[in-house]
C-alpha cells in the first residue's frame, strides 16, 4: 500500500515509518519539521517519500496526496501536554484533522489511524480504566484537543464511510523521544549529578509503554478493525510512580546520593496545571486481538533511560 504518515519525522511517527518500510509499504512522510526532525529518518531515507509542509494549508495537503494515498497514519500534532496557547492546539490538533479529512474524502481515501492519548479521559474515577469509560472530562488543552478530533473523525467514519482507529496511547517511551519524563530526568542530572528537581510531589502514577511495543499495537489495531470507528488503549499492565521513575534512572546513570528536590506541584501535587496524576489503562480490548506488551512499565522507562542518555552524551 502506498501510506501516508503526518507527523512521520517524529518520535512514534518516525519508528512507525520504519515499521511500514520494513513491511514492504510506499510511505509518504508529511511533516513541518517543528519537533520531527530530518535524523529520524536517517534509516529510511532512500526508501520514503518527505513532503515537507503544513497540515493547515490545503496546497501542502495537495502535494502530499498527489502521487496517490491508500491510508493515512496521523500522527501530527501539537505535542505539547502542558498549559499552552489555545489556539496552537485548536490550529494544529482540531483544524488540521478536519482539513486532512476533508482532503481524504475529496480523493476517496476512507482508511485512517489517529494518534490520540490517555488524557481524554480526564482524571478517571475508574482503574485500569476502559475504551468506553465517561464521561470524559480532559483536563488539559492537549487532551481536550485529541478528543475533539477523535469526534470529528468518528462522524466521518459514519457519515463517509470511513475505517477509522484512535489509539488512545500511554506514555510512550524510547530512542528519539525528545519529551517526557525520563529525558526530563536524565537531562537534568547530566547537569546537575547531586540533585534533581521533581516536578509535582512525586506520586502521580502513570503507566509507560515502550515505543516498538506501541508501534506493533498501532498496525494490530489497523488490521483488526473492518469498518466505522474504534478506539484502542495502548499501554503496560502496570504503573508506576514518578519516584520510581527517577530512581530507575539515578540506577541506569550509575548515580548515588542523589537528592530529590520536590516543586509540590499543583492541585494535589500534580506536575502542571491539566497533568493527570494517576493514569492506568485497561488493555485487554486490543489483548482480545492478540496484542501484549513485551515491557512492563519499570522495564520501559530504563531501556528508556539508557537510549536517553546515549543520545544525549553520545
Amino acid at each position: 500500500m502506498r501510506i501516508l504518515v503526518t507527523g512521520g519525522a517524529g518520535f512514534i511517527g518516525s519508528h512507525l515509518a520504519e515499521r511500514l518500510v520494513k513491511e514492504g509499504h510506499s510511505v509518504v512522510v508529511f511533516d513541518n519539521f517543528s519537533s520531527g526532525k530530518i535524523e529520524n529518518l536517517s534509516r529510511i531515507l532512500r526508501d520514503v517519500d518527505v513532503v515537507k509542509g503544513d497540515l493547515r494549508s490545503r496546497s501542502d495537503l495537495e502535494r502530499a496526496f498527489a502521487g496517490g494515498v491508500d491510508a493515512v497514519f496521523h500522527f501530527a500534532a501539537n505535542p505539547e501536554v502542558r498549559v499552552g496557547d489555545p489556539q496552537e492546539h485548536f490550529e494544529n490538533n482540531i483544524l488540521a484533522t478536519y482539513n486532512l479529512l476533508e482532503e481524504m474524502r475529496r480523493r476517496g481515501v476512507r482508511d485512517l489511524v489517529f494518534a490520540s492519548t490517555s488524557t481524554v479521559y480526564g482524571e478517571a474515577s475508574k482503574l485500569p480504566t476502559p475504551e468506553d469509560y465517561g464521561p470524559m472530562k480532559p483536563i488539559s488543552l492537549y487532551g481536550a484537543s485529541k478528543l475533539s478530533c477523535e469526534a470529528i473523525i468518528s462522524s466521518y467514519a459514519y457519515t463517509f464511510q470511513f475505517k477509522a482507529v484512535a489509539l488512545r496511547y500511554a506514555n510512550v517511551v524510547g530512542p528519539r523521544a525528545k519529551r517526557g519524563v525520563v529525558r526530563d530526568f536524565v537531562l537534568k542530572l547530566l547537569n546537575n549529578p547531586r540533585e534533581l528537581e521533581i516536578l509535582g510531589d512525586g506520586t502521580q502514577r502513570k503507566s509507560y509503554v515502550w515505543v516498538e511495543d506501541a508501534v506493533e499495537a498501532t498496525l494490530l489495531a489497523w488490521r483488526g478493525t473492518r469498518g466505522g470507528f474504534e478506539a484502542y488503549n495502548v499501554g503496560s499492565e502496570d504503573s508506576i510512580t514518578v519516584v520510581e521513575v527517577a530512581d530507575i534512572v539515578v540506577e541506569v546513570m550509575g548515580l548515588s546520593g542523589v537528592r530529590y528536590r520536590f516543586t509540590g506541584g499543583v492541585d494535589g501535587g500534580r506536575g502542571w496545571v491539566g497533568d493527570v496524576k494517576y493514569m492506568h489503562l485497561d488493555i485487554s480490548k486490543l489483548k482480545s486481538l492478540g496484542w501484549s506488551p513485551r515491557y512492563s512499565s519499570r522495564e520501559a522507562v530504563r531501556r528508556a533511560a539508557e537510549s536517553a542518555l546515549e543520545e544525549l552524551r553520545g
